[in-house]
């Protein structure tokens, strides 16, 4: 290191990418600093994906009990704490941000607290003491915010995915505006612990972008759960009541009451005030950081991952980029993020695991499609009689064979298709699915079975 700089990489933001990014690059020898002003383990692992999970396991129980009976199973008449269940997360969530922050001392990090600012090419600014440091590189690893938009009167009532976690009571009747990842899986939540759900969206069908049978099924399953699916409908106003509730207006001219309204209309990167558009770092439209393929922004010494740059919002593909731009800077070794096939879940109730192209996507791409498909009732509700669907889809460029995507709906699809993600991302084709034994009785070996094509 040069005498002119006081570190090798200074990391913006304790989130999944820039720990990742910190310790990989320490490994290599760098010295690195990282500062965040929140707590360490971002957004994932403080207000995100690991709590998130918690809640959905923990509203999934009122489905195992409803199943024991089946059976043979008395469990009497089960209760519900939602006091009990935010203090067990908050415990978790502690014990986690404590994980992170040894990994970090043992990789040799120097671990700090606080805001940073960019203030140069290599310059950094913690404003909680005001020291500056100059650091040979900068990665700005801030991630990104709920966004509480459109603006509407009365806005400030709705609360976020950042508040949702600590509420001091469950509420007893929830909105929920949008139906993306964030709106389908707390929806999901507060239905299965007994609230009175209701989405509104602007669209049709729930899960923009998924593929098409996937939206109408899960659709059709929260329809069934008692979950009121306002669609083609916007948010026009909210009110407080005289007796506290939430008066909800919407475009169609309907209204309801509530006692928490949750808006997940989408979230924004966390670029405003950081100072980078001072040291000539270039944002896109959104906010974003505009970066290469390597992260490298227009500036040579700053870099970006993670949600901040908006290319895929999902915390294993900004571990991957943190890695990739430690590996290439400090470890000699240039990799790239292949950002094309990403399996990835949501953690609805029934849940949901797809990798590759929708039907709608492939058939952009090629001649000629091959459809395979299935659906059916899980074992688990085949003595409960409990409703809980299964369907699981292969799309095949029927010319090559190769399965372009894979998409299951039902219990466990996350698990499914983490394993059947390796397969379609080493380019399986559906010849090589179908001389894979089947492991039997499981609902997973109806993805080795299905030879009949449906379209």
């Amino acid at each position: 290191m040069s005498g002119d700089y006081d570190l090798d990489l200074f990391v913006i933001g304790g989130g999944s990418g820039g720990v990742r990014a910190a310790r990989i690059a320490a490994g290599h020898g760098a010295t690195v600093a990282i500062a965040e002003e929140f707590r360490y383990g971002g957004t994932c692992v403080i207000r995100g994906c690991v709590p998130k999970k918690l809640m959905v396991l923990a509203s999934r129980f009122s489905d195992d009990f409803a199943d024991a009976a089946g059976y043979g199973w008395s469990v009497g008449a089960p209760t519900f704490d939602w006091r009990a269940l935010v203090a067990a997360k908050e415990r978790e969530i502690t014990r986690l941000e404590g994980v992170y922050r040894t990994n970090l001392e043992k990789a040799g990090v120097r671990v700090m607290d606080g805001r940073a600012v960019v203030e140069g090419p290599h310059a950094v600014r913690l404003l909680s003491t005001g020291e500056v440091f100059r650091a040979r590189h900068i990665l700005v690893a801030v991630g990104a915010r709920p966004s509480l938009e459109p603006e509407i009167p009365g806005g400030e009532l709705g609360i976020t995915s950042n508040e949702i976690f600590d509420l001091p009571e469950q509420p007893r009747r929830i909105l929920v505006v949008g139906g993306g990842y964030i709106g389908v899986e707390f929806a999901g939540i507060f239905a299965g612990l007994g609230s009175q759900v209701t989405m509104s969206l602007r669209g049709d069908k729930l899960l923009r972008g998924f593929d098409e049978d996937l939206r109408d099924r899960l659709g059709a399953a929260y329809a069934r759960k008692g979950v009121a699916l306002r669609f083609g409908t916007t948010l026009e106003r909210l009110a407080r009541d005289a007796d506290g509730a939430i008066a909800a207006r919407f475009s169609d001219g309907s209204s309801g009451t509530f006692d928490r309204v949750l808006v997940a209309t989408g979230r924004k990167p966390n670029t405003a005030e950081l100072g980078l558009e001072t040291a000539g770092v270039a944002l896109g439209a959104g906010g974003e950081i505009i970066v290469d393929g390597y992260s490298r922004t227009l500036v040579p010494s700053i870099s970006a991952v993670g949600d901040v740059t908006n290319r895929a919002a999902l915390t294993p593909i900004a571990i991957r980029e943190g890695h990739a731009f430690a590996d290439t800077v400090f470890g000699g070794t240039p990799r790239m993020v292949d950002h094309e096939i990403i399996p990835t879940a949501v953690f609805s109730t029934p849940e949901i695991g797809t990798v590759g192209c929708s039907e709608t996507l492939a058939r952009q791409r090629t001649g000629e499609v091959a459809i395979y498909e299935t659906a059916f009732r899980s074992m688990r509700a085949t003595l409960s009689g409990r409703d809980d669907p299964v369907y699981m889809k292969l799309v095949v460029d029927a010319r090559s064979d190769v399965v372009m995507g894979l998409h299951v709906l039902g219990r466990d699809a996350g698990e499914m298709i983490q394993l059947a993600g390796v397969a379609v991302t080493m380019g399986a084709t559906k010849a090589d699915f179908d001389r894979t034994v089947a492991v039997h009785p499981t609902a997973a070996e109806e993805l080795v079975t299905m030879r009949t094509r449906a379209r």
